[in-house]
């Protein structure tokens, strides 16, 4: 056995979890989220369930996991100098995401954790919370740098500046391009500005 980290132990098969991660992506788009299996991830990857459960706890999981990997380079945090164009830039790529094929799956995904708390507690920690802390990283260097506002309340212009875009892809339909996020974004600075 060879140690890794200080620890003794097989050292962890980078190829298996990135055929994992790419077989789940594809089944996903494949199939969607109800007809995705560990079983059908096990025999895509041509590994076995054991080797899937050493690493995820559950399909959800992997599957969060798999559409995350292909997703990652699609969502790269900006650092502009400026919290306006970094949220501008961070907003617009978010947008872009969304409305493509791969972002479809995102509304796929929302409707099925209505109805399965594993999948929904998936998608909350391993796709929404580290885009909020993204955005939060983004307005705290803007309060630091005197951009904005030092009493901002981070959460709701959070809220105030990503939950549009939510509203419009998942419920009224209404177009969601970039000329839509560049209103909103230069509206809601107009709120939180320092000066």
């Amino acid at each position: 056995m060879s140690k890794v980290n200080g620890k003794r132990g097989r050292p962890r098969n980078v190829e298996a979890q990135k055929s994992i991660l790419s077989a789940s992506y594809e089944l996903l788009l494949e199939n969607g989220f109800q007809f995705v299996t560990v079983d059908r991830i096990a025999e895509r990857a041509q590994v076995s369930k054991a080797t899937i459960y050493k690493w995820w706890p559950n399909k959800a999981a992997v599957v969060m996991d798999g559409f995350l990997y292909a997703a990652s380079e699609r969502l790269s945090v900006p650092d502009t100098g400026s919290a306006y164009n970094d949220i501008q830039i961070h907003a617009t790529n978010l947008t872009r995401f969304l409305t493509s094929k791969e972002g479809t799956i995102i509304k796929q995904l929302l409707g099925e954790g209505q109805f399965d708390s594993g999948l929904a507690d998936a998608y909350r920690d391993r796709y929404f919370r580290p885009r909020r802390l993204e955005a939060r990283s983004l307005l705290e260097k803007g309060i630091d740098r005197g951009e904005l506002k030092k009493n901002l309340n981070i959460d709701i212009c959070i809220d105030l500046i990503y939950g549009p875009i939510f509203y419009r892809l998942l419920v009224t339909g209404q177009t969601l391009d970039e000329p839509y996020v560049q209103q909103l974004v230069l509206n809601a600075f107009e709120g939180i500005r320092s000066n």
